[in-house]
């Protein structure tokens, strides 16, 4: 399909009236929502699966034998094995229930880093996000192992021959975002896998921001870890996936001691559960997997390569009509990006520029993002973010841009 066909299929008028959330007001203003790397608003369906849970389905999972429990445990796994088809993950036993990539990041630093010795190497790089650091920091004063970055050039694109150089017969496991939050970067996993498993090494890809703009298909990637949020694709908050192989997941310890992880206990001794339990200790969030579930429903519904191209086209265009404005900068303009654009304006502080723009209902993100060696590396305190997802539109973009200029007009 060419791409002037595919944008003029994607009907995105229909589409933006399943989310309920855009169809508000602030200060009087239409909402222009433009913070989606932060967090999705959601669908209609994923909130009446929340809604539906607790009003009628409510009851603990994989423990009762009464009806409810057994419902809620068949809702809970069927939602499981939605997510499992959608990322081609050969098995559900390997799609494991967490709090979001915070939480399924830190399962792996922990766990998989148990079986790492002194001296070993990771490898990260210079533009990850906070929670893609500071686990592995904390596993490397654990375990005396050794961190290296891929340093990033002036487009905000890892440098790849720097990469080549930190792999070593001593890494151990190379963990990247997919896309960066702060700069839209779309990084060339497919070669960073490649060449870290030509030298024995395990990768892990932050899909945070990838899964709600591309098809992944994790058994093509051949990545050994991908981990998502479910509140950045369309779903609700305190929930994500990590997705990890069999094989790696059977070697690692439990992170958490608990109920549904566990085979048999006895004070002399615990046996573990079968994958995927024996990382899903407690009570989990239960309406949370089972809207998640939902959310990946709604995403079935799309052709997802209509979605790529629509959104390219609006970040294109966004990126086209921002530039025109005297004074602003856009920070990150690697080759490949998708729908991100992090800018500054020459004078102005981003705080105070989204601040104008909120009283105008444009929603933006200011700040560092949590990638403070990426505000380090541009020399900046921070950036203003407008992040899309396929409801957005270029009508959208337009009051962007008038707004940034009332706001430009206010502050100079």
């Amino acid at each position: 399909m060419k791409q002037n066909e595919a944008i003029a299929q994607f009907d995105v008028a229909s589409i933006r009236k399943q989310f309920p959330t855009l169809k508000q007001t602030v200060y009087g203003k239409p909402l222009i929502y433009l913070d989606n790397g932060a967090t999705s608003q959601k669908p209609q369906m994923v909130i009446d699966a929340i809604d539906r849970y607790y009003s009628k389905e409510n009851s603990n999972i994989h423990r009762g034998v009464h009806f409810l429990s057994q419902h809620a445990t068949t809702l809970y796994e069927d939602a499981r094995t939605t997510i499992q088809k959608y990322i081609n993950a050969p098995s559900s036993d390997e799609v494991i229930f967490t709090s979001g990539t915070t939480g399924g990041i830190n399962l792996v630093a922990f766990s998989f880093g148990e079986l790492l010795n002194e001296g070993d190497e990771i490898i990260i790089s210079a533009m990850e996000h906070h929670s893609n650091i500071v686990p592995w920091q904390l596993l490397c004063e654990r375990k005396k192992c050794v961190l290296k970055v891929i340093p990033i050039n002036s487009k905000g694109e890892l440098i790849m021959a720097e990469f080549d150089k930190l792999l070593t017969d001593k890494t151990k496991i190379v963990s990247i975002t997919h896309i960066s939050n702060a700069l839209g970067t779309i990084n060339p996993i497919r070669e960073i896998i490649s060449k870290s498993h030509s030298i024995g090494a395990k990768v892990l890809i932050d899909g945070a921001q990838s899964i709600q703009h591309t098809k992944i298909d994790v058994q093509e990637l051949d990545c050994d870890f991908f981990i998502f949020s479910g509140h950045k694709v369309f779903g609700p908050t305190g929930v994500g996936i990590l997705y990890g192989k069999r094989e790696i997941l059977d070697q690692m310890p439990p992170y958490q001691g608990g109920g549904d992880m566990i085979a048999k206990v006895t004070f002399e001794k615990t046996t573990y559960n079968e994958l995927p339990h024996k990382f899903e200790a407690g009570t989990p969030n239960i309406s949370g997997g089972i809207a998640l579930g939902t959310a990946f429903e709604f995403l079935n519904q799309l052709d997802l390569n209509e979605v790529e191209v629509y959104e390219t086209e609006l970040l294109n265009y966004a990126q086209s009509e921002l530039v025109k404005l005297d004074g602003l900068k856009i920070i990150g303009t690697a080759e490949h990006k998708t729908s991100v654009v992090s800018f500054v304006i020459d004078g102005l502080h981003p705080f105070d520029v989204g601040t104008l723009l909120d009283k105008q209902g444009i929603a933006v993100r200011t700040g560092h993002h949590c990638t403070q060696p990426v505000m380090d590396f541009f020399g900046i305190p921070g950036t203003i973010r407008a992040s899309f997802a396929f409801y957005n539109t270029k009508e959208e973009v337009d009051i962007l841009v008038n707004g940034l200029k009332r706001s430009i007009s206010m502050l100079r």
